[in-house]
């Protein structure tokens, strides 16, 4: 008895602890946010200490300053420059400036430089995913940014300059690049090695040999709104998607006419045999990001013009939404613009100002119920160009609709009444007519009683007529009756006088044949 109230008295404090035990595992430390700086009061005064103190889900906070590292970052953290040009991240020349081994790392607005010559790399992902690269400028490495083994990570943003490799892909999927510029190396700007599936867009290709180097079975990549001008664009032993949807890539060497005035060249980019830019874009692709609330929107322009001061605003009084940039070419060339922005952000009629002037855009046919695609030219100089959502141009549109609509009801109206005129004159003929006919009818009627009345007359006197005719026919039969007994009396006595006549003559022959008979006995 003893035991079992004891076994009972365990289980009952175990069953009371389970609150505790459930309450201190569900308490977790809040992210934290550690800060370095190298000439300041800090938490600490080098990058890698202040990783190693970090938990997961923190940030690091790096002030400006040269720090002289090669940085490991071995758990989920934020790695945040104050400034990308003047927080950087100095290698000596030696081994890897950072090396990412683990997921989910972010790492931003940092100046990384001079990592080891032979494969070493300013930015190394290392067997890792869903890791951002963001903002940072990797120059004067032997590679710059390089995924080695790592899928589904994020290099956007980012100043990748005078490295032996831009950014490397080496066995590598589903990566996204997008927004970086990419210049002044002495080998390839981007190289993939069997790496696929990855989205390559919105990057500035510039004076590399060659642009993006695709080998070793870099298949299924997809490649569009980069800008390609570099010595030699594309080095390719793979199959690979050039644009997407209707856009592909702007190329320095493309020599072809866009005569629909779409901002999209008529004929393909031919890469080689196997690869083409089906849609190579006219002028350089450039994207902007605009802020409203807590939504943010993407914008696009294709130019030939140097597109810059990108800015968004709203009427302080008509509630206009307006974007506004810089267009600058050579004097006197034809200039155009492809401007692609969302629905949701600008959804009202367009109205397109060249400095001050207004000019009338096209709206293309690809437009959608996402995006309103606007192309219009002008001559180059030094341009300020403002596109205006109007709302009250709206309203004015909505007003010419119903106008426009009252006029058309009113034409309907019109018309209606002119057929129920033209009807009602047609009845009053037809009522002419009738009266006409009417009248005659009238007229009719008093020769039909007219009619009626000798037709009547004419009636009784057949039924006299019969009558008579009744009469005579009853005394020619009793006449003809008459004449028939008569007949038969008279063909009675003819038969008779016959009858006697033979009888009599046959009689006179007998005699006279006995008379003769005797006479020649004697």
């Amino acid at each position: 008895m003893k035991k079992a109230v004891s076994i009972l008295f365990i289980i009952l404090c175990l069953l009371s602890a389970l609150p505790l035990i459930n309450r201190e595992m569900s308490v977790k430390a809040s992210p934290r946010t550690w800060t370095v700086d190298d000439n300041g009061p800090a938490n600490f005064d080098n990058i890698q200490e202040a990783i190693n103190n970090a938990s997961s889900g923190d940030t690091v906070f790096v002030h400006i300053g040269t720090y002289y590292e090669h940085v490991v970052i071995n758990k989920t953290i934020t790695l945040v420059g104050e400034d990308n040009n003047f927080t950087i991240i100095d290698g000596n020349k030696t081994n890897n400036v950072i090396c990412i081994r683990a997921n989910n790392v972010t790492v931003k607005s940092f100046t990384v430089t001079k990592s080891g010559m032979y494969l070493y790399s300013g930015i190394l992902v290392d067997h890792s995913m869903g890791c951002i690269i963001i903002n940072n400028k990797v120059i004067y490495n032997y590679e710059g940014i390089n995924l080695l083994y790592s899928r589904s990570n994020v290099v956007c943003g980012n100043t990748i300059s005078s490295n032996y490799e831009g950014i490397l892909f080496y066995s590598s999927s589903n990566n996204v690049v997008s927004g970086n510029v990419i210049l002044h190396n002495n080998f390839a700007g981007m190289s993939l090695y069997y790496s696929s599936s990855n989205v390559v867009c919105g990057n500035t290709i510039l004076s590399n040999y060659p642009g993006i180097n695709l080998a070793l079975l870099s298949i299924n990549n997809t490649i569009y709104h980069n800008n390609f001008n570099n010595t030699d664009q594309v080095w390719s032993e793979s199959t690979n998607v050039w644009n997407y949807g209707d856009e592909g890539n702007y190329w320095s060497d493309y020599a072809r006419q866009d005569l629909n005035k779409d901002g999209i060249g008529d004929a393909p980019y031919d890469i080689d045999a196997v690869n083409k830019d089906n849609y190579p874009l006219m002028g350089t692709f450039y994207e902007f990001s605009i802020t409203l609330g807590r939504e943010t929107y993407s914008a696009t322009v294709i130019s030939n013009s140097t597109i810059s001061v990108f800015r968004f605003q709203i009427g302080a009084e008509t509630g206009n939404k307006m974007i506004h940039f810089n267009a600058t070419g050579e004097d006197g060339t034809l200039g155009f613009c492809r401007v692609k922005m969302p629905t949701r952000l600008m959804n009202y009629p367009y109205i397109v100002l060249v400095d001050s002037d207004e000019i009338i855009p096209t709206l293309l046919n690809v437009s959608n119920e996402a995006y309103a695609y606007l192309y219009f030219t002008y001559l180059h100089t030094n341009h300020s160009i403002t596109i205006i959502s109007s709302k009250t141009l709206a309203l004015y549109f909505e007003l010419l609709d119903e106008y426009l609509k009252l006029q058309k009801d009113r034409y309907d109206l019109n018309k209606t009444y002119n057929i129920l005129l033209s009807n009602y004159t047609q009845l009053q003929i037809s009522f002419g007519e009738l009266n006409d006919s009417y009248q005659m009818l009238s007229g009719l009627n008093g020769t039909y009683y007219e009619l009626l009345d000798n037709y009547l007359e004419l009636q009784r006197g057949l039924h006299d007529l019969n009558e008579t005719y009744l009469e005579h026919l009853l005394d020619y039969s009793e006449q003809m009756q008459n004449i028939r007994n008569l007949t038969y009396i008279l063909v009675a006595l003819a038969t008779i006088l016959i009858i006697t006549t033979i009888y009599l003559s046959k009689r006179e022959h007998t005699n006279v044949t006995t008379k003769i008979k005797a006479m020649e006995e004697k």
